[in-house]
């Protein structure tokens, strides 16, 4: 754990870990660096094989985390509250007359993710784009709007603790794991809103994937003792070079 980082915030991310391996993400890795974004990921998981989906997960322990220091307006909080209300409604009758958009892959209905990204409906767009816009005057949204704007990965989940914000403050198109503690004081993530489905794309997650092996590549080469200066990229073989008998360059 770097020296800076908190128990609590490395406990998210050991919950959105394990989180990501029992909802079926075969490859996971913590501090991953995402491809087209510019963005460190606290944790980054990828599904095996082409229909593979990929996600991603900022763990934030704390309201400071995630709110600006304190100058947003009451009118802003406002609108917030107005888009939010009106995505709420959008979807929820998406639900009522559009049920071939839900993807069907949770075992209980009321955890299944709905696949939006196909949707023509202007309204809608509308509305998430607004709220893009509205949040970045009220959020440290940057990371989150690019993220979700440049489709990163397939799902985008913020991971935080219980009742520290309000839903209108919850980044467009993320979905919220929420920790929680259960009667025999096990902690576990409790899926609160689930994510808008963005389609991140074969070679995003392809390089997404090979971010995930990096990052764990260089966790194993720590855990060994091997100091960062030895964790430069190995050098690529010149064309006319091969390896000898022995399987050295």
């Amino acid at each position: 754990m770097a020296g800076s980082e908190s128990i609590r915030h490395a406990r998210l991310k050991t919950l959105a870990l394990a989180w990501a391996r029992g909802n079926g993400y075969a490859y996971a890795g913590a501090e991953v660096r995402v491809p087209r974004s510019g963005y460190r990921a606290d944790v980054a998981a990828l599904g095996r094989g082409p229909a593979g989906r990929a996600a991603l997960f900022e763990c934030k322990q704390a309201r400071a985390d995630l709110l600006k220091d304190a100058h947003a307006e009451a009118a802003t909080r406002a609108r917030l509250e107005e888009l939010t209300a009106r995505r709420r409604t959008l979807e929820e009758l998406f639900a009522v007359h559009r049920p071939d958009l839900r993807r069907g892959e949770a075992l209980w209905p009321e955890y299944d993710t709905w696949d939006f990204s196909g949707l023509e409906h202007a309204a809608y767009r509308g509305v998430l784009g607004e709220l893009e816009t509205v949040q970045r005057r009220v959020l440290r949204g940057t990371k989150f709007a690019k993220m979700f704007r440049y489709r990163c990965a397939d799902f985008l989940y913020l991971v935080a603790e219980e009742n520290i914000y309000a839903e209108a403050e919850i980044p467009a198109g993320w979905g919220l794991l929420v920790r929680t503690t259960d009667g025999a004081g096990a902690e576990t993530l409790r899926l609160a809103r689930p994510p808008v489905w963005t389609e991140a794309g074969p070679e995003q997650r392809a390089a997404l994937l090979e971010s995930i092996a990096l990052a764990g590549t260089k966790a194993t080469l720590r855990a060994h003792g091997i100091a960062p200066a030895a964790w430069a990229e190995p050098a690529a073989l010149h064309p006319d070079e091969s390896p000898d008998s022995s399987g050295h360059a």
